[in-house]
């Protein structure tokens, strides 16, 4: 009889030590603890002790008297109180630029939110032999001429030729607007067109932003990862530095757009594609600093162009969330580009 008494007993001591190392629950309902034996009616009974009622387990305690324990570390039935975690307010604008930026706290660090790497380099041998090239031609052509450029020209003219550099890439951006549906901001980039290519005398003013018309820069390639190419691989270009194969084949599709392009006489359109690439390298100085004194500025100019490319997408995507900011160009344009004029 020893056994049978025994036997109850260790199923019980298991019982309790495997609810002991479970975490507490908010909610629980009232157990009463009861003999597996015929005739038993408690736990105590069927160990040899004076048989008395069913004595109910009591319900943990509320959430409201378990949180002042929690907070202050405490521990319940051996395991750590964890806090309870308030429900997530809304995501305010700059919290979606940061997740589109680095991603959500449920991606992995330097992935989007669709846990797509921006890093995608499997070329990276080759890119960074190709990066070395590009360095070495900026360090000795590409910046000196911007340099001097800064030195020499004075700033009202300098601004002056980014407005019209500016107002040249409108038409491609208006029409990738259009492919990927933003019909109302292409709308606000015909009237930025229109009234700097007047009011300022060839777009070498801008009153659209004294007028409040929002400033953006679109191209097929972005229009391309809003139509489901999100991932592709990084590589550089001779000359015209970041790119992916989807911004290289995003260049055939806005080459035709350019006005640029249509200028018949060769001096001209060189001179003024020459000009168009010291004016891109000179809003890229301010960075100089941060790239010389990189430990790997491969890296840091891959995965910041990649991020910043990535972002612009995201933001294409989250259109209904947008804020009417300027919107940078970050690429040399196709404008100036010296591919051939197969038309002639």
């Amino acid at each position: 009889m020893s056994l049978f008494r025994t036997l109850p007993l260790l199923a019980a001591v298991l019982l309790l030590g495997a609810c002991a190392g479970k975490p507490v629950r908010a909610t629980a309902p009232p157990v009463s603890v009861s003999a597996e034996r015929p005739g038993c009616a408690d736990a105590a009974a069927c160990a040899g002790a004076p048989a008395t009622a069913p004595v109910p387990v009591p319900a943990p305690v509320a959430d409201t008297a378990a949180q002042p324990a929690q907070a202050a570390g405490d521990t319940v039935a051996g395991t750590p109180a964890q806090a309870t975690t308030p429900s997530p307010a809304a995501a305010t604008d700059a919290e979606d630029d940061f997740a589109a930026l680095y991603g959500t706290p449920g991606t992995e660090a330097g992935k989007g939110g669709d846990g797509a790497a921006p890093t995608y380099d499997p070329w990276e041998k080759y890119n960074r032999r190709m990066h070395r090239f590009n360095l070495a031609v900026d360090r000795g052509i590409a910046r000196p001429l911007a340099t001097a450029y800064v030195n020499v020209v004075p700033r009202v003219a300098r601004t002056g030729v980014s407005n019209f550099f500016s107002n040249l890439r409108l038409p491609v951006t208006m029409v990738n607007q259009l492919l990927q549906g933003h019909g109302d901001d292409a709308w606000d980039s015909l009237g930025r067109f229109l009234m700097n290519s007047t009011l300022g005398i060839g777009g070498l003013f801008d009153p659209a932003s004294k007028a409040m018309v929002p400033r953006r820069s679109e191209d097929f390639g972005q229009t391309l990862g809003a139509w489901g190419w999100r991932q592709s691989r990084y590589v550089e270009l001779p000359f015209f530095g970041p790119r992916t194969v989807r911004d290289v084949f995003g260049l055939a599709g806005d080459v035709p757009l350019s006005p640029l392009r249509r200028v018949e006489m060769d001096r001209l359109r060189v001179g003024l594609q020459g000009l168009q690439l010291v004016d891109t390298r000179v809003q890229l100085l301010s960075l100089d600093d941060i790239r010389d004194n990189a430990v790997d500025e491969y890296a840091l100019t891959r995965d910041a162009w990649l991020q910043r490319r990535n972002y612009q997408i995201e933001k294409d995507l989250r259109h209904g969330t947008r804020r009417h900011g300027d919107d940078e160009q970050t690429t040399i344009p196709v404008d100036a580009m010296p591919m051939p004029d197969w038309g002639h």
